[in-house]
């Protein structure tokens, strides 16, 4: 035991030792592997670098919302601000609602996210929201969203506000939070499905809303079943599997209330699937009543202000109310042109120079005022002078007559071969 113990030592001091010798050759010891070591002098775990990431170390209060990160509470006054940022990458699902193949944040995302801004300032309905701008998502990277709460002791405004990247903000919706005006809760939805409703076949109902403009992708085809009875329509939605998102994060999860309105849509959708796009532009009267659920029974009932909407849960107890909602028509060329810029885009602004003009292309102007032809004698530029409205003529019959008369220059001009050449001025 000695001498082995001495030879370990010089052998750990760098001692170059025969341990086949020592061991007896190769029946003898063997090596084996030292046991890790998990602690050594050392906490294995890395130190944490305490509120690193953490939106109270920024001043801010985390809002438990699954759109928004944080909230700042104003020094001046009693208003907020709520924060986020959206992407397609961090919620794959917001992919699933596009609409004319434009990717939009869903109209029932904005009322969500209002509402839960009127909870944080105490207050219960969301009287009016108008959503003015569409808020497209890009198919990469992300957009900052920023929900702002005014202030005041009752009706206060709200804001919802987009911008990508350093570029400009744009306000999509604007509306008003009121507090709760103590008005009672819908009664229990106690006969369902309702007595007399025709069932709507749903089979192909997202096929038919596809021909209509609508690109809803499985997270957003929650439709189950429609009835309608006059202006009427009944529906049961349910909230996809493949959103895999908490309903908790959503005081309602935008995708379930937005299947609610395609209920409304395919209820007047013919079998051709004929119609125009609409989408939500004004909700008044809402309030939340419940939150976290998965499935809704939803009655929709037209009226002379709109549509009203109660939404209620499996068992018939009331989850969600609005007084009303006004849809409106929307083009392909409105979301393409949305937000007041084009995003992602490889253009940019220069002066481009042009060589200096030679004396040949200096020739004389040509003016032509009414009744004369643009295509005569064409000089290098002809200026074509529209008239004025004669007396007494309104304001839309001047302006027919004024398109009529540059149509038909433009007509004239384009037909003349000798115009090829020069440029036409039109005068107003």
């Amino acid at each position: 035991e000695t001498a082995l113990r001495a030879l370990a030592g010089l052998y750990v001091a760098g001692v170059e030792v025969d341990w086949a010798a020592v061991n007896g050759g190769e029946g003898g010891a063997r090596r084996v592997a030292l046991p890790t070591y998990a602690f050594q002098r050392q906490h294995y775990w890395p130190k944490s670098v305490a509120g690193r990431g953490d939106a109270s170390s920024a001043g801010q209060q985390r809002v438990g919302h699954a759109l928004l990160a944080a909230a700042v509470w104003l020094a001046d006054g009693d208003g907020l601000v709520l924060t986020g940022r959206l992407s397609l990458a961090a919620m794959p699902w917001l992919a699933d609602h596009a609409v004319h193949g434009t990717v939009l944040l869903p109209g029932t995302a904005f009322v969500d996210l209002a509402v839960h801004a009127g909870d944080l300032a105490g207050c219960g309905v969301l009287e009016e929201l108008t959503l003015q701008e569409p808020l497209i998502l890009p198919g990469s990277g992300g957009v900052q969203l920023q929900v702002r709460v005014g202030d005041g002791d009752g009706p206060r405004t709200v804001t919802v506000s987009s911008r990508e990247g350093e570029g400009e903000w744009v306000r999509h919706a604007v509306g008003l939070l009121a507090p709760a005006d103590g008005e009672p809760a819908p009664d229990r939805l106690s006969v369902w499905p309702p007595a007399g409703a025709v069932a709507v076949p749903v089979d192909d109902a997202y096929e038919r809303l596809a021909r209509r403009g609508y690109g809803y992708g499985p997270a957003f085809q929650g439709l189950r079943q429609v009835w309608r009875a006059g202006d009427t329509v009944y529906a049961e939605v349910e909230l996809p599997q493949v959103i895999d998102s908490d309903a908790a994060g959503f005081g309602l999860h935008p995708a379930l209330l937005d299947a609610a309105l395609h209920a409304l849509i395919t209820a007047s959708t013919g079998n051709d699937g004929g119609g125009g796009t609409g989408l939500p532009f004004v909700w008044s009267g809402v309030r939340l009543l419940a939150g976290g659920a998965r499935q809704l029974r939803v009655v929709l009932a037209r009226g002379s202000g709109g549509v009203s909407v109660a939404a209620f849960d499996g068992v018939g107890q009331p989850v969600l109310a609005a007084r009303s909602l006004v849809l409106r028509e929307a083009s392909a060329g409105q979301l393409t042109g949305a937000g007041g810029q084009v995003r992602q885009s490889l253009f940019t602004v220069d002066w481009v120079p042009l060589p200096a003009p030679q004396d040949s292309d200096t020739a004389a102007v040509q003016w032509v005022r009414h009744g004369e032809s643009v295509g005569s004698e064409v000089a290098s530029v002809v200026v074509a002078v529209v008239p004025a409205a004669p007396s007494g003529m309104s304001a839309p019959e001047a302006a027919q007559l004024a398109a009529a008369t540059v149509l038909g220059w433009v007509q004239e001009w384009l037909a003349d071969p000798e115009t090829d050449n020069a440029r036409l001025v039109v005068w107003t």
